[in-house]
C-alpha cells in the first residue's frame, strides 16, 4: 500500500510540473526566433518586420519599479504591525482585508485605479498603472512579512529587551535584520506576480507603440505583458512572432525572479541551521 501511495504521489507531482514545463518549452520555441538586436532596441511595428519591444522593456522596469517603491514600505510595515502588535480586533480586520485583497481579480483593482486616477487626472499614465500594481503587491508582502517575522524566536526579542533596548529598536535592529532574507523573498515573489499583470494596465496606461513619456504622470505607457496582449492580436505573422518573443522574455523574467527568491530564502535557512 505504501508503494502504491508513493507512486501516486510522484505521478501527481509530475502532473503538476508537466504543464509548466510544457508552457516554458513552447514559449521558448515560438519566441526564440524573434530575438535579435532589433527586438531589444526597436519599437513595435504593426506591419512589416514587427519591430521590437524596447518601450515595453523600459515601461516594465519603470512601472514595476514604481509599484515596488510604493508597495514595499506599506506592505512591510503592515506585516510588522500584524506580527508584533496585531493580536487585537484591528489586527484581525487588517489581516482579513489583506487575505481578501489577494483574491480580488486584478481587473477590479484596475477599475478602481482608473476611477481614482485616470478619470480625475484626465489621462492615462505610468503612475496610474504603478498604483494599480502596488495595490496588488501590498497584501502579498504584508502577509509574507507577518509570517516571516513570526518565525523569529522570541528568545531573540527577549534578549534585546533584557538589555534595556526599546521595543521598536528591537524590532528594527534585531527582528527585521533576522527576518530580512524572508522579507526580500516575499517582495521578489510579489514583483514576479505583478510583472505579468495585464488587465489593470489596460485601464490605466492604455499602451503605446511609441517611446514612453518621460513624465510618469502624463501620457500612455506600455509593458511587456500589455504588448503581448496587443501585438498577439495583430494579423501580421511577423508582429505575432514579436509577441511570442516578448512572452519568452517575460516568462524568463518571472521565472528568474522566482528562482532568485527561492535561492535567497534557502541560503538563509541553511545558515540558520
Amino acid at each position: 500500500m505504501d508503494r502504491v501511495m508513493t507512486t501516486l504521489a510522484y505521478l501527481c507531482a509530475a502532473a503538476a510540473i508537466i504543464p509548466l514545463t510544457w508552457i516554458i518549452v513552447y514559449v521558448v520555441i515560438k519566441g526564440l526566433g524573434a530575438w535579435d538586436a532589433e527586438f531589444f532596441t526597436g519599437l513595435p511595428q504593426l506591419f512589416g518586420d514587427g519591430g521590437g519591444v524596447r518601450n515595453g522593456i523600459v515601461g516594465t522596469l519603470v512601472i514595476v519599479g514604481l509599484a515596488t517603491l510604493m508597495g514595499v514600505p506599506i506592505g512591510v510595515m503592515a506585516g510588522i504591525y500584524l506580527a508584533e502588535y496585531g493580536n487585537n480586533r484591528f489586527g484581525t480586520v487588517v489581516r482579513f482585508l489583506a487575505d481578501t485583497m489577494t483574491g480580488i481579480p486584478s481587473i477590479v483593482v484596475g477599475i478602481f485605479a482608473f476611477g481614482l486616477i485616470v478619470v480625475n487626472t484626465g489621462g492615462f499614465s505610468a503612475f496610474a498603472g504603478s498604483v494599480a500594481l502596488a495595490l496588488l503587491m501590498i497584501p502579498v508582502i504584508t502577509r509574507t512579512t507577518e509570517e516571516i517575522i513570526r518565525l523569529v524566536p522570541d528568545s531573540i526579542r527577549e534578549a534585546s529587551l533584557g538589555l534595556g533596548v526599546s521595543r521598536w529598536k528591537t524590532i528594527l535592529r534585531v527582528v527585521v535584520p533576522t527576518a530580512l532574507s524572508g522579507i526580500v523573498t516575499g517582495v521578489l515573489l510579489a514583483v514576479a506576480r505583478v510583472a505579468g499583470e495585464t488587465a489593470p494596465l489596460i485601464l490605466t496606461i492604455l499602451g503605446t507603440n511609441f517611446p514612453i513619456s518621460a513624465n510618469i504622470f502624463d501620457g500612455p505607457s506600455t509593458t511587456l505583458s500589455l504588448q503581448i496582449y496587443q501585438l498577439g492580436a495583430q494579423p501580421s505573422p511577423e508582429v505575432v512572432e514579436v509577441a511570442w518573443g516578448a512572452a519568452m522574455l517575460l516568462v524568463l523574467i518571472v521565472l528568474g525572479t522566482s528562482i532568485l527568491a527561492r535561492v535567497i530564502f534557502r541560503g538563509q535557512s541553511v545558515r540558520g541551521r
